[in-house]
């Protein structure tokens, strides 16, 4: 008998043992998607179409998006969709699939509210499960495709007692200009306001279908599950522009296994969060910087759009969640292209694709450009400072693919010489920023700092016809093209193009040299704007006056006088340091000054990269730590990642879900 009892228990053990084995197994080989778990909010309920309260979850680069809803009345369902195929985004529905279980006699089986169990995210999926003595309902929300979302529903009957059950699944449509009709058991959504059509499918269970304007009900057959048994239910949900064809897109739906899609996604997203946690310099290797590395791919990925319309690349906005933020801009999609580099090199090859797809014959680069100009015209009143070069150099570093920049190097070489071309009024080498136009507001645009107190008395002059300058020349520009050439020469090189690498090398010493004599001020130990003369300063320290220490352009002795005024507490050393303007300036106001005052992280990043190019490690290291640390919400789980922060409470300010503000703190946590 003892014997008997001794194989069992070991039996027992053996079996428990196993299932630890397999639970570690499975950990150690998801152990990096744990890092995304939550760490976005996604909770919210749409109370209206253009209500923004909550983020929003989408992938594969669609066009649509959704949340975890925290209403009665929709759960046992997701929020939205959160359409981005029409106007600048609107809420099609506040739950477009709702569950609804009944027992015999029309009787409620689950009460949503007092049985909600559980609800997460992770970069490869939502999920929500629903739970009370009975009945536990699971369902999972995976992309399949940019076109198309599968939500899988799981019902388990936990109790010792069979159960018979009636599901259905129902949608209220928004006034939206969109309208529902049925095509045997496919639901159509067709819209007034867009092309981009919607197609709701049942694809492992016949339903009985009802649609009518602006409401579908769709009954399942009836169901009795024994004790433990479970019963799946999965719905396609599918918003395709006309450039794709949704044949094509059904017959891939049609043989989806969804359980493949899910664990694919899982993959892909450990696979990309590993490439990034991994690279982590090694005085970052705690946790929390990995969860934030997770909440910077997320907002990548959430911004992340295929090709449509006008736009024939995939690229990433800067925010979905503001509305004027839905396009494309070109030094946002450098930096983007920065960020992804780590992790998607396809991605950000076609984040820079996509910008050049808008370069004029003379070189020029738009500004910004957009999926459907009936709601916002492409921008080509000026463009934004030259940071392509840099953005393929970083690409090219990872892979060395002489492809990608033969194809590119043409476009790189153009676009740096237009600088020169029309943007050097007095032609001396350096050049101002301006507009195409003449207007002033698009040749502050032009810098990017918009409204930088630099350019509060500027003016703007005429070189020729279609160009015209500011009457200043700029410290960045100038810093970002002497780094252009150098990342043109190591192009140029691996192209085997001699001549044309020695050439940018000569041009960036003598470059090098009118930066370090023209736009320091030894008496301040800060790098100003200058006029057209060179002989003046335009005073009042600004985020401009490191970009030399970014481009390696500045001699040690001035990295060294400005890495003191960047360190001053009194100056750019605040609570989230190295902000676009200093501190004791009077005309310092984040709160209302945009580019007067607010930390923006890429300029941070710029800072930090500049004092590491100097050899000024504890600095660069001790900044980076309360950049992150100070900036509200940037570390911890649950708040979006802002466009800026205000530099001495932290508050995040402005657009949520910011996209280059993700990319730059990869890097600040990544490069040396």
């Amino acid at each position: 008998m003892k014997q008997i009892l001794y194989i069992v228990l070991i039996i027992l053990f053996s079996g428990c043992q196993k299932k630890e084995e397999n639970k570690k197994e499975e950990i150690q080989g998801l152990q990096y998607l744990k890092f995304s778990h939550n760490t976005l909010d996604y909770i919210g309920t749409p109370k209206n179409t253009r209500d923004k309260d909550m983020l929003m979850y989408s992938d594969q680069g669609a066009w649509f998006a959704y949340s975890l809803s925290d209403s009665i009345k929709t759960y046992g369902g997701f929020s939205g969709p959160y359409l981005m195929t029409q106007e600048n985004g609107v809420w099609s529905s506040q739950s477009l699939v709702n569950l609804d279980v009944r027992g015999k006699n029309n009787t409620k089986v689950i009460d949503w509210n007092t049985s909600l169990k559980s609800k997460n995210s992770f970069s490869s999926h939502l999920e929500q499960i629903f739970e009370n003595k009975n009945l536990q309902v699971k369902q999972e929300l995976v992309y399949s495709s940019g076109h198309t979302a599968l939500l899988k529903t799981k019902i388990t009957n936990i109790s010792e007692e069979g159960v018979t059950l009636h599901p259905s699944v129902s949608g209220e449509l928004f006034d939206i200009g969109i309208t529902t009709t049925s095509e045997g058991e496919t639901i159509v959504f067709s819209s007034e306001k867009s092309e981009a059509k919607g197609y709701l499918k049942f694809l492992n269970e016949s339903a009985s279908v009802l649609a009518t304007e602006n409401y579908y009900k769709a009954h399942f057959e009836t169901i009795f599950l024994k004790p433990n048994q479970s019963k799946e239910f999965i719905i396609s949900q599918t918003f395709i522009f006309p450039e794709y064809v949704w044949q094509d897109e059904e017959s891939k739906i049609n043989k989806i296994d969804f359980d493949s899609v899910i664990q694919k996604r899982k993959t892909e997203k450990d696979g990309e969060l590993k490439s990034l946690i991994k690279r982590r310099k090694n005085n970052f290797d705690q946790e929390k910087y990995a969860e934030v590395l997770a909440k910077a791919h997320l907002t990548l990925q959430n911004n992340w759009r295929i090709p449509a319309g006008e736009i024939k690349y995939e690229g990433l906005f800067p925010s979905y969640h503001y509305k004027w933020f839905n396009g494309f801009w070109s030094w946002d999609s450098w930096k983007h292209a920065v960020g992804l580099s780590y992790y998607d090199l396809d991605l950000a090859k076609d984040q820079v694709k996509l910008m050049f797809e808008f370069q004029e014959e003379d070189g020029f680069v738009a500004d910004c450009v957009y999926r459907d100009t009936t709601i916002e015209a492409h921008n080509y009143r000026d463009t934004k400072p030259p940071l392509s070069t840099w953005a393929v150099a970083k690409i090219f570093e990872k892979d060395e693919e002489i492809d990608f920049i033969r194809e590119l190097y043409p476009k790189l070489k153009k676009y740096h010489y237009w600088w020169y071309n029309k943007r050097d009024h007095d032609q001396d080498g350096l050049c101002e920023y301006g507009s195409t136009d003449g207007s002033l507001v698009a040749a502050k645009w032009e810098s990017g700092m918009d409204n930088a107190i630099r350019f509060d008395q500027s003016k703007i002059i005429k070189n020729v016809e279609g160009a015209y300058s500011l009457n200043q020349e700029s410290v960045d520009l100038n810093a970002y093209l002497y780094a252009e050439k150098l990342y043109l020469a190591i192009l140029a090189k691996a192209l085997q193009k001699p001549e044309d690498a020695k050439k940018y090398e000569t041009e960036a010493e003598v470059l090098k040299t009118k930066i370090q004599e023209q736009f320091y001020d030894p008496k301040d130990g800060w790098f100003y704007d200058t006029d057209l003369e060179g002989t003046v300063f335009i005073k009042g320290e600004g985020s401009e006056g490191w970009t030399a220490l970014w481009a390696n352009a500045a001699t040690q002795e001035q990295a060294k006088s400005v890495k003191d005024r960047m360190m001053d507490p009194l100056k750019f050393y605040t609570k989230v340091p190295f902000q676009t303007m200093s501190a004791d300036h009077e005309k310092f106001n984040p709160l209302k000054g945009y580019w007067r005052g607010p930390n923006w992280l890429d300029q941070a990043y710029f800072g930090v990269k500049g004092l590491h190019n100097y050899g000024f490690v504890e600095a660069a290291n001790k900044a980076t730590i309360q950049i992150l640390e100070g900036a509200e919400g940037v570390l911890g789980k649950g708040k979006a990642i802002r466009e800026n922060y205000h530099p001495i409470t932290g508050e995040g300010l402005n657009a949520q879900n910011f996209s280059w503000s993700a990319a730059h703190i990869i890097m600040l946590l990544i490069e040396e």
